[in-house]
């Protein structure tokens, strides 16, 4: 029996949804529009299932990114998401939103690499994550205050990758000739992705309990250079 997932990505301004059947992309609406969570996530998903020549209630579940990320997409994502579920009994995925940020970078990396992904917090702060080629996570969701040395033991070691909306205000920072800077935006086409593998494991969500990440508490990291330097 196939599996027919909806997915919703609004942690950062692009409202995205989109649709997969078995982890394979059917279609896919995105928009970058000021208030487009509040005034269009509903309608992108209509449009998404009319497109695809699918109806709601033969989705099977429904996946969101969980965050971190924009405290007001994340909370209309995650509300529309839970609302899906409740009036339809169906499943919900709740997926990291760095890491299907991360997932976007993926595509023919050397074993060896690193993926950072970013998201944009405030001055040099950032929201990261560190994955290998693999997937794997080896340096937990933070957020980290950015500096020159960030990162120094995985650029020594080879190519690392800096993926996310953050990457703007970091590429003028770390200028070691390992770091590559991808432009790549988070897409629920990534969160879909993601969303297929936790399904067939049956890593699915209590309905009743699940919030996003907003990431509000957290401890950040000393800068070096200013001790003064800190959330």
């Amino acid at each position: 029996m196939m599996a027919l997932i909806l997915s919703i990505e609004t942690s950062t301004p692009v409202c995205s949804v989109a649709l997969h059947v078995d982890g394979l992309l059917q279609g896919l609406k995105e928009v970058d529009l000021p208030g487009a969570h509040s005034e269009r996530l509903l309608g992108l998903i209509e449009e998404l299932l009319e497109t695809c020549q699918v109806k709601l209630e033969e989705v099977n579940a429904v996946a969101v990114s969980e965050g971190p990320g924009s405290y007001t997409g994340l909370r209309i994502g995650v509300s529309t998401a839970k609302g899906l579920c409740f009036a339809g009994n169906k499943p919900l995925i709740g997926v990291n939103t760095l890491a299907a940020l991360a997932r976007g970078a993926m595509n023919d990396l050397d074993s060896s690499a690193v993926v950072i992904s970013m998201l944009d917090a405030r001055r040099m702060e950032v929201y990261r994550e560190v994955f290998d080629a693999e997937m794997n996570s080896i340096e937990k969701l933070d957020a980290e205050v950015i500096e020159e040395s960030s990162f120094k033991k995985y650029l020594e070691r080879g190519p690392v990758y800096f993926i996310g909306d953050a990457v703007a205000k970091v590429k003028e920072v770390i200028t070691h000739p390992n770091a590559v800077f991808l432009e790549n935006r988070i897409s629920a086409k990534q969160v879909g992705e993601i969303a297929w593998e936790k399904f067939q494991k049956d890593e699915l969500e209590d309905l009743a309990y699940f919030v996003p990440n907003y990431l509000k508490e957290f401890k950040v990291l000393k800068s070096k250079k200013n001790p003064l330097l800190m959330s």
